[in-house]
């Protein structure tokens, strides 16, 4: 079945969680590829990224959202904003629990942010579904106590296990997800899998191999943002993208030793662009210090964020 026949449904799917629950991983597992970041270090995600899962006459746009958690800073109350704004507006709701972190640590951080996350759906009266995911780092006789632990929450319509980096239960999903969309045409071309301008994807995955080859070093107080995107007759194209960070010693951090971390991951980020996009890519990257670029209102339009959010 198409597009073009009478019988398609198309909806949105928001994916909420704690940060580090695995969110962005079950995007990419739902959509086929990887169209969203995924690094050790949580609260990776401040964008809402959308993922396009079509599963035959029904398309889906999965919206990965920022972690929720007690936010501290403005760009904290933004990014949690951002997510309930996507709850609100979505026809179905998924909330993503870590399974093995809510077993080792029954009162930890997960358990805190899933616990906020119920009562901001009770608050708003919203139904959802939950997933118990990365059920594959946990032994079995843990799973059934752990549901249970939430099968009293009146706001879960059905609770689901699951490994999003494995796909375990991710078809049972996937399958849910579908049944509660409306009937209506699809909201995006049938190829294409992410709502997203290659332009923020670039950042996004330099952002991500920063992240991930300094995620113990590096503070939270660093950005990617591609400055020009260059297209050229052979079909490469130039990105130039500059990391702002907020003080000097971390510009050496990045840099590294004769400029060999930031070549190290510019690299590793250029190799992922030129796979994903299909094309020779020719990266250049530019590390600046912008001690106060987390308040930058314009910052926040590009990144689809509400800079005057009260959470």
């Amino acid at each position: 079945m198409t597009q073009t026949q009478t019988q398609t449904v198309c909806g949105f799917a928001a994916i909420l969680g704690a940060p580090n629950a695995g969110k962005s991983t079950l995007v990419n597992q739902l959509v086929g590829q990887k169209i969203s970041i995924v690094s050790r270090k949580v609260q990776t995600t401040r964008m809402r990224v959308r993922g396009i899962m079509v599963v035959g006459g029904a398309q889906v746009v999965l919206v990965d959202t920022p972690g929720i958690f007690a936010p501290k800073r403005r760009l904290d109350r933004a990014m949690v904003a951002a997510a309930w704004g996507s709850a609100a507006d979505a026809d179905a709701i998924v909330v993503l629990a870590d399974a093995e972190e809510l077993v080792r640590a029954p009162d930890g951080y997960a358990a805190q942010d899933t616990a906020r996350i119920i009562e901001g759906l009770k608050a708003q009266k919203l139904k959802a579904s939950l997933a118990l995911n990365k059920i594959d780092e946990i032994a079995r006789p843990h799973l059934l106590p752990l549901a249970e632990r939430f099968q009293h929450e009146a706001v879960f319509d059905q609770i689901f296990m699951i490994s999003g980096l494995k796909g375990y239960g991710v078809e049972q999903l996937r399958t849910h997800l579908v049944k509660q969309m409306p009937e209506g045409p699809w909201a995006y071309p049938e190829d294409e899998v992410a709502d997203i301008p290659e332009r923020a994807l670039a950042a996004e995955i330099t952002r991500e191999h920063l992240f991930d080859r300094l995620h113990e070093e590096l503070p939270y107080a660093s950005t990617v943002e591609t400055d020009q995107w260059t297209e050229f007759k052979d079909g490469s194209v130039r990105i130039d993208q500059t990391i702002y960070v907020a003080r000097e010693g971390q510009k050496g951090i990045v840099l590294g030793k004769g400029g060999v971390m930031v070549k190290e991951i510019g690299a590793r980020a250029r190799t992922e662009m030129e796979g994903l996009f299909e094309r020779r890519i020719h990266l250049f990257l530019h590390v600046k210090v912008r001690e106060n670029w987390a308040e930058d209102p314009a910052l926040y339009r590009r990144m689809g964020l509400d800079f005057d959010a009260k959470e």
